[in-house]
């Protein structure tokens, strides 16, 4: 996996229901390298740290090889990486091969996969339509978000190489369908709540699910 693209944002005030807030998802192209921080990546806009940034989403990541589907779908925007909040465009990014608490080394970083993206209404700022936010979830890609156990920095270019496999076998595509699929199945669940890099709120969140 090689990273085509590292992003920041700038703070970008917002109107939403009547008022106005900041936000970071309106991320662009640098040139720089990226240092990625245990809680989050320097230099980078965290408007609201109650659901990025931290421990287990220091850093978001996003396949390239997805941006060819929503150009197709919304060829109107103005497209560049980053558009999905990422600070990582990374090519060859497959969810379903990525386990959670895998480790990778990420330039001069080492990093654990942790949890997929949870799409928002910020997305929908992002393009203009706030539909888009049901069809990622319909798309399955989400990315995903790492937890930094060795800061470091990144730049276009390097390869993303896998480390460590973790003893469990639940992906972050399986825990994108745990999110969202009703009634939860119960073999996601076991793996979920057996998985050790999966933070304990999370689990605490899905408890009232199993049977």
């Amino acid at each position: 996996m090689e990273i085509i693209s590292t992003n920041i944002g700038r703070p970008t005030t917002i109107a939403w229901k009547g008022g106005t807030e900041e936000t970071g998802i309106f991320k662009y192209p640098v040139n720089a390298p990226l240092f990625l921080g245990t809680t989050d990546v320097a230099g980078d806009t965290v408007s609201d740290r109650k659901h990025h940034a931290g421990t287990y989403k220091a850093c978001y990541l996003f396949a390239a090889d997805h941006y060819p589907y929503w150009r197709e779908r919304y060829p109107h925007l103005t497209w560049d990486w980053g558009m999905f909040g990422e600070n990582l465009t990374v090519k060859g990014l497959d969810e379903s091969q990525l386990r959670v608490g895998d480790t990778y080394s990420l330039g001069t970083a080492l990093v654990q996969i942790t949890e997929p993206r949870e799409p928002c209404y910020k997305l929908g700022i992002r393009f203009n339509d706030q539909e888009v936010v049901p069809q990622f979830v319909e798309h399955g890609h989400p990315g995903t978000y790492v937890r930094v156990l060795k800061e470091g920095e990144v730049k276009k270019g390097d390869v993303m190489q896998l480390q460590e496999r973790s003893n469990g076998t639940f992906t972050i595509s399986d825990f994108y369908q745990l999110l969202y699929q009703r009634p939860k199945p119960q073999d996601l669940l076991k793996r979920f709540m057996e998985n050790e890099a999966i933070p304990q709120q999370k689990k605490d969140r899905f408890k009232k699910f199993l049977k």
